[in-house]
């Protein structure tokens, strides 16, 4: 099955669209796929990072809201 995006020919916004499509897709799959080992020592350095006040990070629909103000 060939599904091929003409993605020289989609805006940044139709990409963005596509990608969120995609991610909705994939997060709807029956089967939940597995994180990969070194994961879990990445989200752990970001969480201390976060409780030391060396990042932050931003609502999920805040960030989704941004990007799109940012596109138009």
């Amino acid at each position: 099955m060939s599904n091929a995006l003409m993605l020289d020919r989609m805006s940044l916004e139709e990409k963005m669209l596509a990608m969120e499509a995609i991610w909705d897709d994939l997060c709807h799959q029956a089967d939940e796929p597995q994180s990969p080992s070194w994961h879990a020592e990445v989200l752990a350095e970001r969480e201390a990072a976060i409780a030391q006040g060396e990042e932050s990070f931003e609502d999920w629909e805040a960030a989704k809201r941004r990007i799109r103000d940012s596109l138009s």
